[in-house]
């Protein structure tokens, strides 16, 4: 028996043939927005739950995590990988994190790093590793491997406290961090660098750090490290971003009528003000984890303040964890939605922000990710980074066709293209359904009258777009 093609058949049984053919219509431009959440491991804040879990169940918390991030449509997430001298990832230089097996210097029989990046990946999120680069031990109680930093090197290191700190002065301490950077950039397939504000530690019962340097010493490491750092990772991998999350306000008094208990430019050595205004990130996430109100640390003013700094983007990062907290008794989730809503009003550059931290997403803190919903309401592309480069990637070959109630969708991408945009007509109203990877070369979405796919690259450029309509 012959087979009769579906085309004819349709045909023959009176049913128009319905295919999709190029157009020139020209879809909005695709929302850009950065949407990041903090994964911390020290202390096992957000993951994994515990010392001690087994592969199989740290690699089940971090998928659930990972997917709730995806669903509420965000784009990235800032994995911390060395909390304290030590390694969430396979390093011949420094020993395995405990907050992973219990015991520094134990391996958990998997790679958490590759696999974060491979999860994350898989669903459209960029992977930032974060690095504390001079903390050394955040208890002293704690046991150490035998080619930790405070045993390999103890000249570089000093006690503050009930910690260990690598001294930012001694130069062996910044060419070890900036080593152990580089060989994670090197190895790993990551899409950002990303440093928190412990460069110096924060002041706690007028202990003082017996370095005998000056404040503006202390800076100048301070700053020819990040200037290395930047340097070193656009040599390496130019599509790399680098990221810093200094203290939310840099100097009390600035701007007029902020205040603050500490000042992060004298005591943290933190001149980020600098950094930005030097391109030394290409991005800075203040850590401005006040309310809208009072005026003494409003985010507002403060936002505003940051994004004059310079011409790289500021993501705050927000306080979505304080939601009903002792810390910040009352605080609703409406907050961290206006908060929200103001990064996309105030000041220049591009849109961004990140929730400290995702175990707040995941346990749907005072209705958090239910209010995000509405306020993430379709996929956003990371924002491009023309200062380094706009070069866009050519426009896909794409075809599509329809079964039943669905489009399927399929593309042919330039090797420059790391993930594609699939946008979908009906009627009048175009909306942004995907945003994934392009080496899935295909994907479903509901039926639609138009679609338009756009290849991006590694640094966020976007192609004309591709469009085909319904005939």
């Amino acid at each position: 028996m012959h087979r009769i093609p579906l085309i004819l058949l349709a045909l023959m049984m009176g049913a128009p043939a319905q295919s999709y053919t190029p157009t020139g219509e020209k879809p909005p431009d695709l929302a850009r927005e950065f949407r990041g959440a903090w994964i911390a491991n020290i202390y096992n804040i957000d993951w994994p739950s515990s010392k001690g879990l087994s592969a199989s169940a740290q690699q089940a918390e971090l998928r659930a995590m990972l997917d709730r991030i995806a669903s509420l449509k965000m784009n990235a997430v800032i994995f911390q990988v060395r909390p304290q001298g030590d390694a969430v990832y396979q390093s011949s230089i420094e020993p395995w994190s405990p907050w992973l097996t219990g015991t520094m210097g134990r391996s958990p029989g998997y790679d958490p790093l590759a696999f974060c990046i491979r999860e994350a990946h898989a669903r459209g999120i960029e992977v930032h590793a974060w690095f504390n680069p001079f903390r050394a031990l955040s208890n002293n109680s704690q046991q150490v491997a035998s080619n930790h930093i405070t045993r390999a090197m103890p000249q570089v290191t000093r006690r503050y406290g009930s910690m260990t700190w690598c001294d930012p002065g001694h130069p062996q301490t910044r060419e070890h961090a900036l080593r152990v950077i580089m060989d994670v950039v090197r190895r790993y397939d990551i899409d950002g660098v990303h440093l928190d504000d412990y460069f110096y530690p924060y002041p706690s019962g007028g202990l003082r750090f017996a370095d005998g340097k000056s404040p503006a010493q202390r800076r100048s490491y301070v700053d020819g490290f990040v200037s290395s750092l930047y340097s070193s990772v656009k040599r390496e991998k130019s599509w790399v971003r680098v990221g810093i999350s200094p203290f939310g306000i840099w100097r009390p008094g600035v701007p007029a009528g902020i205040e603050a208990g500490l000042d992060s430019y004298e005591q943290l050595a933190g001149d980020s003000r600098k950094w930005l205004g030097k391109g030394w990130v290409d991005y800075l996430a203040p850590q401005l984890y006040w309310r809208i109100e009072p005026r003494k640390q409003s985010f507002p003013l403060l936002l505003e303040w940051w994004r004059g700094q310079g011409s790289r983007p500021v993501w705050p990062g927000i306080a979505t964890s304080r939601i009903n907290s002792s810390d910040d008794p009352g605080r609703p989730a409406s907050e961290i939605t206006r908060q929200i809503d103001l990064t996309r009003k105030i000041g220049r550059n591009w849109n961004g922000h990140i929730h400290w931290s995702a175990k707040s997403l995941v346990t749907n803190r005072g209705g958090i990710s239910t209010r995000l919903a509405g306020t993430y309401t379709q996929p956003a592309a990371v924002p491009p980074m023309p200062w380094v480069s706009k070069r866009a990637p050519a426009s896909p070959g794409v075809g599509a066709s329809v079964s039943g109630n669905q489009t399927l969708v399929r593309w042919q991408p330039d090797k420059t293209t790391a993930k594609v945009a699939v946008q979908a007509r009906n009627g009048g109203s175009w909306r942004t359904m995907k945003i994934i990877p392009a080496g899935a070369g295909q994907t479903s979405i509901p039926r639609a009258d138009a679609i338009a796919v756009t290849a991006l690259d590694r640094f966020g450029n976007a192609s004309p777009p591709k469009v085909l309509a319904l005939q």
